[in-house]
């Protein structure tokens, strides 16, 4: 079993900058395809990126591409997400998942564990 701890978020103006990251504990990273989902008030978790086992591969919702980049560090055992020209409807809790099996999967019910999150706000 891993546990996932989220760090990093914060309170940014729109077109800013932040860098999440999800440190994992209790088994090595390397296991995991990785992702990073979020929610909005009175909204459904939505995916927002995810990555392979190794990095070699990712996916993001249409919405953050070009703006977000997932990675990790299976040495370190973090995946990062790296959020750049941030906007307001950008605000939401963000959570880290692993997921023990391939493929990467935009369906929340397919990942395993959860963090408990960590709070970005956008301000216009």
């Amino acid at each position: 079993q891993v546990q996932l701890v989220e760090s990093g978020g914060g309170l940014v103006q729109a077109g800013g900058s932040l860098r999440l990251s999800c440190v994992a504990s209790g088994r090595t990273l390397s296991l995991y395809f990785m992702a990073w989902f979020r929610q909005a008030p009175g909204k459904e978790r939505e995916f927002v990126a995810g990555i392979s086992r190794g990095g070699s591969r990712t996916d993001y919702a249409d919405s953050v591409k070009g703006r977000f980049t997932i990675s990790r560090d299976n040495a370190k055992n973090i995946v990062y997400l790296q959020m750049n020209s941030l906007k307001p409807e950008d605000t939401a809790v963000y959570y880290c998942a692993a997921r023990r099996v391939g493929p990467i999967t935009t369906n929340r019910d397919g990942y395993d564990y959860w963090g408990q999150g960590t709070q970005v706000t956008v301000s216009s």
